[in-house]
């Protein structure tokens, strides 16, 4: 079954485009695959997409391991700042550059991620602590520029 909803997810991307989740449920409904937003959530980081200004892509490579962009590179695109709250960090990105930013820091499996949470313009990041809430905005803004 999952095979199956990668491979229509891959297909409905490759044939239209697809700006958020929601019009995705609804394209997969529409070819009678019924899902949830928390399974449709882990597809999508599963199948590694990335969002930007038009909506949904498809990696470059499926098969290759390293397929994500560099988090400098991201950073680059849609980053604008990062600011500390205690041990929650925030980082203000371009419209539409939040999920692509916070995918990427989940891969790097970094010790000062707790977790992240993706808005439109808007990366919630949890630390452990403030101080390795601070090293982290530090080599954020580092990779900002």
């Amino acid at each position: 079954m999952k095979s199956h909803r990668h491979s229509a997810i891959k297909d409905l991307l490759v044939k239209t485009s697809v700006t958020n989740q929601d019009e995705l449920r609804r394209k997969l409904a529409g070819r009678g695959i019924h899902v949830t937003q928390a399974t449709l959530s882990r597809d999508i980081r599963e199948l590694k997409l990335m969002k930007g200004p038009s909506g949904y892509a498809l990696p470059a490579d499926l098969d290759e391991e390293d397929d994500l962009p560099e988090l400098a590179d991201v950073l680059f695109n849609f980053g604008l700042e990062v600011r500390q709250a205690q041990n929650l960090l925030v980082v203000l990105t371009t419209t539409g550059g939040a999920q692509p930013v916070a995918a990427v820091l989940d891969y790097q499996e970094w010790e000062e991620v707790v977790g992240t949470i993706a808005g439109d313009n808007t990366v919630l990041i949890v630390c452990p602590d403030a101080p390795q809430a601070a090293a982290l905005k530090s080599r954020i803004e580092a990779l900002l520029g």
